[in-house]
C-alpha cells in the first residue's frame, strides 16, 4: 500500500510539479521580484511615505505567508509546495533590511514651491508678451489666445503647473456674467420685427456647421463631440466652456474655435476692402475705468456663487448658463447692475486661456496638427457657404452686401462687432443675427452634439 502511495505521488509529481528545485528557485526570484517592485513603485508613486511603507509590508507578508505555506506543508493557492530552501528565508530577513530609496517626486516642500513659483512667473511673462503681439496685430481674442498659446508652449517640455478647478470655475462665473451684459432684452423687438430673415439666416448657418462637423467626425479627424461642438458658430469662448460639460475635448474645440476666429476675422476685414471700407483702428481699451470698487465685488462674489451653485446642480454647462440666465433677469429687472472691468475679463480669460493650454501634451498636439488640413478645409466652406447665404439675403431680402456678408460670417461675435462698429453698415441687424444664432446653439448645441456624434449604425 505505502508502495502504490509512494508511486502515486511520484508519478503525480513527475506529471504535475515542477522540479523541487527550480520550484526552489522560482520562490527565491519571486522575492527578489516583489521586494524590488516595491522599492521601485514606492519611489515612482512618490511623497505618500504611507504607500512606501504599506507597499514594503505587503512584500513582507507575500514572502512571509508563502514561507508559513511552505513549512506547514500545506499547498499554497491550489498546489503542493516543497519545505522552504534556506534562500527564501534569507531573501525573508532581507526584506526586512531593504534600502530606504527616496522617492523620485519627494522634493523639499521650499524648493518645490520656488520652482512652482518660477514657472508661474515665466507663464504670466510669456502670455503678456504674446497677447501684446496679437494685440498690435489687432487680433480681437488676444486676451484669451495669448496666455493659451504661452501654456501651450511652456506646458509641451513637461511644466508640472496646473489651473487649480475653483479658478476655473470661478472664471466661468464671470464669462457668463459677461456675456448677460450683451444679451439685451431688447434685442427681442429686434428678432420680432425681421423674424423671417433672422432665423432662416440663423438656421442655414447652424445646419451649415453641424454638416460640417459631421463630416469632420465621419472622416476620423477628430472625435465626433469635439468635431461638432468645434464647428458650432456662437461666442468662441462660451463654445469652448459648454463643449467641456459635454464630454468633448475643450483643447481640440478651443483649437478649431480660435482657428476659425481668425479665419472669420481676416476674410471678413478683406470683404470689408474689397467694398471700400478701411477698417478704423480697434477702440483703446481703458483698463481701469471710474468703476464702484463695491459694484466689482459684488459682481464677482455673484459670478462665484453662482458658477459654484450650478457646479453643484450637476447638469451639463450649469456652471455657465445659470450666470448667464441669472445675470440677464438681474440687469433686466434692475435689481443689480454687473460691472466687469476690463483687468477683470483680461485675468478671466487668461486663466481659461492657461487651464485650457496646460492641458496640452505633445501627442494632443500632434493631433491637432494632423487635423489641421481638414479642419481649415472646413472652416473655408463653411465661410463659402455663408457668403452663398448672404448672397440670397442680398437679392431677396434687400440688404446691402457688407452687412449681409457680416451678419452671416460664421462666429467671431467679438471681431464681427469691432469690424461692424468701424464700417457703415446696419450694426443693430448685424449683432441680432449673431446674438440670435448664439441663443440658439446655446439651446440646440448639446442635441446636436449627442445626435451628430452617434457611432455608425445607431
Amino acid at each position: 500500500m505505502a508502495q502504490n502511495h509512494a508511486a502515486q505521488a511520484k508519478a503525480a509529481g513527475v506529471a504535475g510539479d515542477p522540479p523541487r528545485k527550480n520550484r526552489r528557485a522560482d520562490i527565491a526570484q519571486n522575492g527578489k521580484t516583489l521586494a524590488l517592485l516595491g522599492q521601485g513603485i514606492g519611489g515612482v508613486i512618490g511623497n505618500d511615505r504611507v504607500i512606501h511603507r504599506d507597499l514594503r509590508l505587503g512584500v513582507r507578508a507575500k514572502l512571509a505567508g508563502e514561507a508559513r505555506a511552505v513549512q506547514s506543508g500545506q499547498p499554497s493557492a491550489g498546489a503542493d509546495c516543497p519545505r522552504p530552501p534556506p534562500a527564501l528565508g534569507r531573501h525573508i530577513a532581507a526584506s526586512d533590511s531593504l534600502p530606504k530609496v527616496a522617492p523620485l517626486s519627494q522634493i523639499p516642500p521650499a524648493l518645490n514651491r520656488r520652482r512652482q513659483t518660477l514657472q508661474w512667473a515665466a507663464l504670466a511673462l510669456l502670455s503678456v508678451l504674446i497677447t501684446a503681439g496679437f494685440e498690435v496685430l489687432h487680433l480681437p481674442p488676444a486676451l484669451l489666445l495669448g496666455p493659451m498659446i504661452a501654456a501651450i508652449i511652456l506646458a509641451l517640455p513637461g511644466f508640472s503647473i496646473t489651473m487649480p478647478g475653483p479658478a476655473m470655475t470661478a472664471a466661468q462665473g464671470v464669462v457668463g456674467l459677461m456675456v448677460a451684459t450683451i444679451l439685451p432684452i431688447a434685442m427681442m423687438a429686434e428678432v420680432a420685427a425681421q423674424w423671417p430673415i433672422v432665423l432662416a439666416g440663423t438656421f442655414f448657418t447652424i445646419a451649415a456647421s453641424s454638416i460640417l462637423g459631421w463630416l469632420l467626425a465621419r472622416s476620423g479627424a477628430l472625435p465626433g463631440t469635439t468635431a461638432i461642438w468645434g464647428s458650432s458658430p456662437g461666442a468662441a469662448s462660451a463654445m469652448v466652456l459648454l463643449s467641456g460639460a459635454y464630454g468633448a475635448d475643450i483643447r481640440l474645440v478651443a483649437f478649431m474655435q480660435y482657428l476659425r476666429v481668425a479665419c472669420v476675422a481676416v476674410v471678413a476685414t478683406v470683404v470689408a476692402r474689397l467694398f471700400g471700407v478701411a477698417g478704423g483702428p480697434a477702440p483703446s481699451i481703458i483698463w481701469f475705468p471710474g468703476m464702484p470698487i463695491l459694484g466689482v465685488a459684488q459682481t464677482l462674489a455673484l459670478a462665484v456663487v453662482l458658477a459654484f451653485v450650478g457646479q453643484r446642480l450637476r447638469l451639463p454647462g450649469a456652471t455657465f448658463l445659470l450666470p448667464i440666465g441669472t445675470g440677464m433677469w438681474l440687469t433686466q429687472t434692475g435689481w443689480m447692475q454687473i460691472y466687469l472691468p476690463p483687468w477683470l475679463l483680461a485675468l478671466t480669460y487668461a486663466a481659461i486661456g492657461w487651464a485650457i493650454g496646460l492641458r496640452f501634451t505633445p501627442a494632443t498636439l500632434g493631433h491637432a496638427l494632423r487635423a489641421f488640413p481638414s479642419v481649415f478645409a472646413s472652416i473655408m466652406a463653411l465661410i463659402a457657404v455663408c457668403g452663398g447665404a448672404a448672397w440670397v439675403l442680398v437679392q431677396f431680402a434687400g440688404i446691402d452686401p457688407l452687412t449681409a456678408y457680416l451678419a452671416t460670417s460664421p462666429g467671431g461675435m467679438d471681431s464681427i462687432a469691432i469690424i461692424a462698429a468701424s464700417t457703415p453698415v446696419d450694426v443693430a441687424f448685424v449683432m441680432t443675427m449673431h446674438m440670435a444664432r448664439f441663443l440658439l446653439v446655446l439651446l440646440l448645441g448639446p442635441m446636436l452634439a449627442r445626435w451628430l456624434s452617434r457611432p455608425k449604425g445607431f
